[in-house]
C-alpha cells in the first residue's frame, strides 16, 4: 500500500562559501532567482506537491531565513524549525529535523535549488508508487558538468551506483525521499560530515531499493556572478 507523504525537510543551514562575499551578509536561501528568494520558490513547490508540513533546518544567518519564511503560511505550508549550529552535513541536518518532530516518510531538499514547476510533485508520486524505502532525484547534465556533480547510474528506474555516471549522463539532484527504514540508517552514517549519500550507499550495499526519480533541469546559484545571470539575463546576453 503506498505511503502517505505529507512532510518535507528543507536544509537551509549552509554557509554558501562559494557565494562570498554575498553570503557574509545574507544566507544563500534568501538570495533570488528570477527576482524571488530561492527558498520561497521551493516552499511553494512543496505546497503544490501537498508536502505542507515542513521542517526548515537553519544555521548560518538563520534569523534571516526565519524572518522571511515565518510560519510558512505566506507560501502555503506550515513550517517548524530545527537548528544546525555547525555545517555537519545533510544527514546530520535530517537527524536534527527528526529530533525537532519531523517524522518519516518525508521529502528532503536543499533550500537553494529551483525545480521545474510540478517536478517535486511528480517525483513524490513516483516514489510513493514505487514502494522503495528511499528515493533520490536525478537530472541529466551536460558532459562538461559531470565532474562537478555527483554522477549516478540508473537501471530500470532504480539507483545502482552513486559517484559514477552511465551513458545517460545523469547526476544526483539535492532531493531525497526517505521512509522509516532509510531514516533508521542515519544513526550509523560515518562522519563528520554526516551525509545522506553514505546512507544511500549503505542501502545499496544491503540490497535495498533506491528509486531514481527524474526531476528535469534544476537551477541554483553557486557564485556571485550567478546571481546576476539568474536575475538579469539581459545583462548576460549583452555582455556575450
Amino acid at each position: 500500500m503506498p505511503v502517505e507523504l505529507r512532510e518535507a525537510i528543507v536544509i537551509a543551514a549552509g554557509a554558501g562559501s562559494r557565494l562570498r562575499p554575498l553570503t557574509d551578509r545574507w544566507p544563500k536561501p534568501v538570495l533570488p532567482i528570477d527576482g524571488r528568494p530561492v527558498i520561497g520558490t521551493l516552499l511553494r513547490e512543496l505546497a503544490a506537491a501537498e508536502l505542507t508540513a515542513v521542517t526548515v533546518v537553519v544555521g548560518h544567518l538563520g534569523a534571516q531565513v526565519r524572518a522571511l519564511v515565518g510560519d510558512g503560511s505566506a507560501f502555503g505550508v506550515s513550517v517548524g524549525y530545527a537548528e544546525q549550529p555547525e555545517p555537519l552535513g545533510s544527514a546530520d541536518a535530517v537527524r536534527r529535523a527528526v529530533a525537532a518532530g519531523a517524522g518519516p516518510p518525508f521529502a528532503v531538499s536543499a533550500a537553494d535549488t529551483v525545480y521545474r514547476p510540478g517536478a517535486i510533485a511528480a517525483a513524490a508520486e513516483e516514489w510513493t508508487r514505487s514502494g522503495a524505502p528511499a528515493g533520490i532525484g536525478v537530472r541529466a547534465v551536460p558532459r562538461e558538468e559531470l565532474g562537478q556533480r555527483t554522477g549516478v547510474r540508473v537501471v530500470d528506474g532504480r539507483l545502482v551506483a552513486l559517484g559514477e555516471a552511465g551513458e545517460e549522463r545523469l547526476a544526483a539532484a539535492p532531493l531525497w525521499f526517505l521512509g522509516p527504514s532509510a531514516v533508521a540508517r542515519l544513526a550509523d552514517v560515518p562522519g563528520p560530515p554526516y551525509e545522506l549519500r553514505a546512507a544511500l550507499d549503505a542501502a545499496l550495499e544491503s540490497g535495498d531499493e533506491v528509486a531514481a526519480l527524474p526531476v528535469g533541469p534544476t537551477r541554483d546559484i553557486t557564485r556571485p556572478a550567478d546571481v546576476v545571470a539568474a536575475n538579469f539575463p539581459y545583462l548576460e546576453r549583452r555582455g556575450s
